[in-house]
């Protein structure tokens, strides 16, 4: 018997968290396809967006696939729990934290 989009995330996700108890999915159907909605333990959430959202876009790609040879256009979001992401690190504040002493170099001439 040929596994479910559904039972496919499930295992999946199960098989890389640390809490595969709190692994569970909500499935809908509407006109634009199948959405996955999946629920972890806040504290897999890591595990399941990997480094730069690999992991969560290779899940993905895989879900895609599977929804294809059932002729269904599969979806997955990931569901975020209200203050479960500390805060994002942007590109544009690269500025450290602490200055930096500089005072033994200050005066520094070649």
């Amino acid at each position: 018997m040929a596994m479910t989009d559904q039972q496919f995330v499930e295992t999946v996700v199960q098989a890389i968290v640390s809490h595969p108890e709190d692994v569970t999915t909500e499935r809908k159907v509407d006109e634009m396809g199948v959405l996955i909605t999946l629920h972890i333990n806040p504290e897999d959430m890591g595990y399941v967006i990997g480094r730069e959202g690999q992991t969560a876009r290779a899940i993905r790609t895989l879900l895609r696939i599977v929804g294809a040879k059932n002729n269904a256009r599969v979806n997955l979001k990931i569901h975020e729990p209200e203050g479960s992401r500390g805060p994002r690190r942007t590109e544009t504040s690269s500025a450290p934290a602490t200055p930096i002493d500089t005072s033994m170099v200050d005066d520094f001439q070649l």
